[in-house]
């Protein structure tokens, strides 16, 4: 699987002034290529590169850079009709964007391979292809994990980036896989929600109290900075909302890998709740609206997927629909709104079982996994698809307050 790394590069005043005059100067050219592609309708790589190589070779721009900036015209504009094609990209925003070529910040990435850029890992140092020449010597570091990994298995280009006045390069890195554990020992449910970033079937919680203490200042600041209205304010706006973004990384990050291990030292998959469209479905109080729009629980999902396929683990998502409204255990099952008569509480009304609502919420994740999983290890089997029917039939429409007995039989 592919992964990437960030490596910080130490470049000494000279050399970051040359490695700035290149992103300067290959972004300009792409810019120029942008025009020509638009002007002419070319879009695709091969067919922009007879009409722009030997423009760029003229301006002193080596072999394989100007390779690399034609190619990166092209998949910015591969990208953009992509956005338009899915529906991401609508409206004025998407007729502005067809109407004009595409430009370039003076300071956007720009990729390299190896035969632009070579590492020296025992020197823990850099040779790069700049406009000024070849420079070579610049420091770079990193974590011990990233430096391992980045000696190992890098692979293909890195990408240069200059960001807050730092440099860095986006190495990535081709990583092995464990073989998937295919039969699981069981599954650790995992409920994600707003005061409780994670909540497993095991009884783990992870409380999102002081993530929200975090964004309730950060929010206040943030106030204060947009009455000001001023130029520095706008510019601190831009640093802080970075800021929080790291932040909230950072903390799925943490969940996420604790989670996984767990699942690995117990040989156990995770499953977490199908969440598409959360947005529409689910009605919040006022000053909730914000956290749940702000939130990336995606995020966290997609970090749970790939740290888990990584070491092997079976991921899956089930059906959300009544996982906190309905009672877990096996001969029960029933489903009602009354069960749930606070937030924080459940208290099944047939057999009086009660607990922490996310807790409950985790352990209905829990008992759908099975089935959810054996549905697609094998979508061919007749057993298996009528009993992924019968755990569909488990959600009572509005009216209905108990479970039908099919689904009972499940465990559900």
């Amino acid at each position: 699987m592919k992964l990437v790394v960030q490596i910080k590069l130490l470049p000494t005043p000279e050399q970051a002034a040359a490695l700035e005059a290149t992103l300067h100067a290959v972004n300009a050219a792409a810019t120029t290529v942008s025009r020509t592609a638009y002007g002419k309708s070319v879009f695709g790589n091969y067919d922009l590169r007879r009409h722009t190589y030997g423009e760029l070779r003229a301006t002193g721009l080596s072999a394989q850079i100007a390779q690399h900036i034609i190619k990166k015209v092209a998949d910015a504009y591969a990208t953009l009709r992509g956005l338009i094609r899915t529906g991401r990209l609508t409206g004025a925003r998407a007729r502005k964007a067809e109407s004009e070529p595409i430009t370039f910040r003076p300071d956007a990435a720009q990729p390299y391979d190896d035969r632009c850029l070579s590492w020296l890992h025992e020197q823990q140092t850099v040779s790069i292809w700049t406009v000024h020449g070849r420079l070579k010597d610049i420091t770079f570091t990193g974590s011990a994990d990233q430096l391992t990994t980045l000696a190992r298995y890098r692979h293909g280009e890195s990408d240069l980036l200059l960001r807050d006045g730092k440099w860095f390069l986006i190495a990535t890195c081709e990583m092995p896989e464990t073989p998937l554990n295919a039969n699981p020992a069981g599954w650790i449910g995992v409920d994600r929600g707003i005061v409780n970033l994670a909540t497993t079937s095991d009884g783990t919680n992870h409380s999102g109290d002081g993530l929200t203490r975090y964004r309730r200042r950060m929010a206040r600041v943030r106030a204060e900075l947009q009455a000001r209205g001023t130029k520095s304010a706008r510019r601190k706006l831009k640093k802080r909302a970075k800021r929080e973004t790291r932040h909230a990384t950072h903390t799925n990050h943490k969940i996420a890998k604790e989670i996984v291990a767990d699942a690995q030292r117990t040989g156990r998959g995770i499953a977490v709740e199908e969440l598409a469209g959360i947005r529409e479905r689910v009605r919040l109080w006022p000053s909730q609206r914000a956290t749940l729009s702000s939130w990336p629980f995606h995020q966290l999902g997609a970090f749970l997927a790939y740290k888990a396929r990584r070491v092997g683990v079976p991921y899956t998502q089930v059906d959300p629909a009544y996982t906190s409204q309905m009672c877990p255990v096996t001969w029960c099952g029933s489903v009602g709104r009354g069960n749930r008569p606070s937030r924080d509480l459940f208290s099944c009304r047939s057999c009086g079982f009660a607990g922490p609502a996310d807790h409950i919420a985790a352990l209905n994740v829990e008992r759908r996994a099975g089935v959810a999983w054996a549905f697609v290890d094998t979508p061919n089997d007749p057993a298996v698809e009528s009993g992924v029917s019968a755990s569909r039939s488990c959600h009572p429409g509005r009216r209905e307050r108990r479970k039908p007995k099919a689904a009972s039989a499940l465990g559900r």
